[in-house]
């Protein structure tokens, strides 16, 4: 009598199927878990580090730059121009500098009726936001005194500006003819005669 052996019944494909598509997707969560986590904290330390970084001479920027031609007999002239922030926050301009002057001032104009004097700008020139400031003929400017060289109409004058952390951009002015009213300085009675007719208007 010959013996029959009953094979088992196989086991349905489906079923081994996804039976193993369940096992390799949760060794594959639980490698990406593991590695996942420090990787994405160091993505975000970085990134916040990048935005700590930004300095106020990166986000800055300046529009149609030009200076008053002069003499350095006259001694003094100006810089001017439009002063532009892109970054999300205030940036403040507080010393400015060129091989053109001596001394380097920024200053504003305040006005008195029909007289007006230009004076030290007292914690420098605030650029807002994603705006603005403007260096203008009667209002704020760059002031270059002690001239060791004349400038003339046609020439280039390389400018140097320092913000508040330190930083610092460079930027080329052409010199232009202006005849502009003329100002006082509030200043000593010597440097005040010295700084007329800079170019200011009211």
């Amino acid at each position: 009598m010959t013996a029959h052996r009953t094979a088992p019944a196989p086991r349905p494909r489906s079923a081994a199927l996804t039976a193993a598509l369940a096992s390799a997707t949760a060794a594959v969560t639980l490698a990406l878990t593991a590695c996942g986590g420090p990787a994405a904290e160091s993505e975000q330390d970085t990134t916040g580090e990048a935005a700590a970084e930004v300095l106020a001479a990166d986000a800055f920027t300046v529009t149609d730059p030009w200076v008053k031609a002069a003499t350095a007999r006259e001694e003094m002239t100006a810089v001017f121009g439009e002063l532009t922030n892109a970054s999300d926050t205030d940036i403040t301009l507080v010393a400015a500098r060129t091989e053109a002057a001596g001394t380097v001032e920024l200053h504003e104009v305040s006005t008195e009726g029909v007289d007006s004097s230009m004076r030290e700008k007292e914690g420098g020139f605030v650029i807002p936001a994603g705006g603005s400031h403007t260096l203008e003929p009667g209002a704020d400017h760059i002031m270059l005194m002690d001239l060791g060289q004349d400038l003339e109409p046609g020439a280039e004058t390389a400018v140097t500006v320092e913000f508040a952390d330190g930083s610092t951009a460079t930027f080329t002015a052409p010199v232009k003819e202006y005849a502009g009213a003329n100002e006082e300085y509030e200043g000593d009675g010597d440097r005040g005669q010295g700084h007329e007719g800079h170019g200011g208007e009211h």
